[in-house]
């Protein structure tokens, strides 16, 4: 069993930046691709933000991000990290981390098998 747990999230304005964490337990984290979603309030599906391979050789990303936001990890750490740049108020949501048992980035919720509570991020106008 994997725990994931997020942090960094917070309140900024509009063009401003945030570091996301994503900490995880066990000893197998560097087997695990990783994945970062966000969920916006109001009742929206949960959407695909950016993707790790385990060993960080490959990266992913949403086309609406891509450009602002930087994923990366640091498998002696058990973290994966989330850079957000020119932040916008249709950022806003709360990010989760996710892990999956395979080596490739993917988009998809249905292929992760571990998932942290997330983070709110809220950006202002």
């Amino acid at each position: 069993q994997v725990q994931l747990v997020e942090s960094g999230g917070g309140l900024v304005q509009a063009g401003g930046s945030l570091r996301l964490s994503c900490s995880a337990s066990g000893r197998t984290f560097s087997r695990y691709a990783m994945g970062w979603f966000r969920q916006a309030p109001g009742g929206k599906e949960r959407e695909f933000v950016a993707a790790i391979t385990s060993t960080g050789g490959y990266t992913l990303y949403a086309n609406s991000v891509k450009g602002r936001f930087t994923i990366s990890r640091d498998n002696a750490k058990n973290t994966v990290y989330l850079q957000l740049n020119s932040l916008k108020p249709e950022d806003t949501a709360v990010y989760h981390c996710a892990g999956g048992r395979f080596y490739s980035a993917s988009p998809r919720v249905t292929d992760y098998d571990y998932w942290g509570q997330g983070t709110q991020v809220t950006v202002s106008s």
